[in-house]
């Protein structure tokens, strides 16, 4: 195991540079990830390094600290539960890597900027099987932080792709075999009645204003989540999840 358990005075160690994830989930599910590009650091307390040791053997950049020195490393308030690695995130996938099979479901997030809520909705898509997610290039926040503690591991098994037009991937992938649907408190019919087991691209957008007008125009059709309680709405990580279950209901 690496030296340094005494806690080390903070000038000891370097400030932060790089992307940081933190939590066990996150990080062990990084560390399992063989896609991952190369950590650049990787911090643990003493006992949380021995089990890291005991699983996955000896890791190259491993320091040992106190629980103290981790936190002065990271974000205020990060919950790091005595692990956290610095390094790139995974890197993006392609549309055409996502296969159009019966069942297949992905997730597009339009303008859902909230980290807590798209590490939440990528946690429900890796858990209902969905094949990947769709982000936008530069209105979406990055796989690590706050994001990838809140998506558990997810980040590291779930595809995510990028893209800087949304309505342009929506037409590439209608030429690939997908059908997209809109979710829209408004719509005519419920998710239930418009899903018929083909590959579907469940679009989602964010809590304030909903899938904007030209990407709704790209969609096949719109749906509504029921919702006989009369409650106006669901936070968005909350309805990718009702979403997800129900696409994932067997269909005749």
């Amino acid at each position: 195991m690496a030296s340094g358990s005494g806690g080390p005075p903070k000038s000891h160690f370097p400030a932060a540079s790089g992307e940081w994830i933190w939590g066990v989930h996150a990080v062990e599910a990084a560390l399992s990830n063989p896609a991952r590009p190369a950590l650049r650091r990787l911090l643990a307390t003493p006992d949380r390094a021995r089990d890291l040791e005991q699983r996955f053997g000896q890791l190259k950049r491993l320091e040992v600290m106190d629980a103290a020195s981790m936190a002065r490393l990271l974000p205020p308030g990060a919950a790091h539960q005595g692990l956290a690695l610095e390094g790139p995130e995974p890197d993006p996938v392609d549309l055409e890597d996502f296969a159009p099979e019966p069942g297949a479901v992905l997730l597009m997030l339009d303008q859902v900027t909230d980290a807590g809520n798209v590490g939440a909705i990528l946690r429900s898509a890796a858990a209902f099987g969905a094949r990947g997610v769709i982000l936008q290039e530069r209105r979406a926040p990055r796989l690590s932080g706050a994001l990838a503690k809140a998506a558990a591991g997810a980040v590291d098994i779930l595809p995510v792709a990028r893209t800087v037009n949304l309505s342009r991937a929506l037409e590439r992938l209608s030429d690939l075999g997908w059908r997209a649907v809109g979710l829209d408190g408004d719509a005519a019919r419920d998710l239930s009645e418009v899903l018929d087991g083909g590959p579907v691209v469940l679009v989602l957008g964010s809590e304030g204003e909903g899938v904007r007008r030209l990407v709704a125009e790209h969609c096949d059709e719109t749906a509504r989540i029921p919702m006989p309680g009369g409650f106006e709405s669901l936070n968005v990580s909350a309805a990718a999840a009702v979403a997800l279950y129900e696409a994932a209901r067997p269909r005749r």
